[in-house]
């Protein structure tokens, strides 16, 4: 199955590239590698604020961190001349994840992101290196941040 049927099956449409909050490039490309800048989360197009461990549980940082990984390929087919066809596979996932001192499940809220990559990309292509953070806060409120590296043609 193709990127987009899997994307159709799934009832996924992506979005355009986010404008950049401040000073950086949505993305960047050297060679084959393709880097996409920390995406927050955001809900009916506003952030989706909220510290997991305090204000969410780790099934809602689990939906925000997926709503993420929908916004990164959107920014990632942008980077591709728009097709995602040319992904050869995704490499690394930088998860921030706002959290109490206490909440230790970072990897878990990080896995709606790696999952839903994994379904639309394949076992093969969607599989990555991976790190999760906890941290104190992140842009604009936001639940999570995540940033991600793609190998393409």
């Amino acid at each position: 199955m193709c990127i987009y049927d899997q994307l159709q099956a799934l009832n996924i449409e992506l979005p355009p590239v986010r404008t950049p909050a401040a000073a950086y490039a949505p993305y960047a490309q050297t060679g084959q590698l393709v880097f996409i800048s920390g995406h927050t989360a955001s809900k009916n197009g506003q952030p989706w604020t909220g510290k997991l461990g305090k204000t969410m549980d780790t099934a809602e940082g689990q939906q925000a961190a997926r709503a993420v990984a929908i916004d990164l390929m959107g920014t990632l087919q942008a980077a591709v001349g728009g097709d995602l066809n040319r992904v050869k596979r995704i490499v690394k996932l930088m998860s921030l994840v706002n959290s109490t001192e206490d909440f230790t499940e970072q990897h878990l809220v990080t896995n709606g992101a790696s999952e839903l990559l994994a379904q639309v990309f394949g076992p093969d292509k969607g599989a990555h290196a991976r790190s999760a953070f906890g941290v104190a806060q992140v842009p604009r409120g936001a639940c999570v941040e995540i940033e991600l590296i793609a190998e393409v043609e």
